[in-house]
């Protein structure tokens, strides 16, 4: 008796895919060298999704989008690029990537990490700026530590 065909579909409601990608670009970034945070509030009233500190002291921001609605309604993705060296978008592997614009990087992520599909321009921050957005990094990631 032959074994009938079986097809399973994940769907993910937007809450589980916004987690499951910004797990995966957070774990890029690791093995990129980088020391991620997550929802980072910068000087300007935003909230980075995930800011990280690389090895040479470079500050990137990765915005993370859930789906279609998500992208299509938030345009403030510009404001990000004053308190970073280089900005990315990361989406779910079957995010319609035709609809981003081409400026920022791209990542690619799921639960289990993502892969850089297309480099950021890097426009490196003046040092004043670069030293207040490190010590105020550093100074958040030190504080999480002592939530619990």
């Amino acid at each position: 008796m032959p074994a009938a065909a079986v097809h399973l579909e994940l769907v993910f409601t937007r809450p589980e895919t916004t987690a499951s990608v910004t797990r995966g670009a957070a774990r890029l970034m690791l093995d990129m060298g980088y020391a991620p945070l997550l929802e980072v509030c910068l000087p300007n009233g935003r909230r980075a999704d995930v800011m990280a500190l690389g090895p040479k002291g470079d500050i990137m921001i990765c915005e993370v989008k859930s789906g279609v609605d998500d992208y299509r309604v938030d345009r403030k993705w510009h404001e990000y690029g004053p308190f970073c060296d280089a900005f990315y978008f990361a989406v779910a592997p079957e995010f319609p990537q035709e609809i981003l614009p081409e400026e920022p990087g791209l990542i690619v992520a799921d639960g289990f990490g993502g892969a850089v599909v297309r480099d950021a321009p890097v426009t490196p921050l003046v040092a004043a700026r670069r030293k207040a957005l490190t010590l105020a990094f550093a100074r958040l990631g030190a504080m999480r530590t002592m939530r619990d």
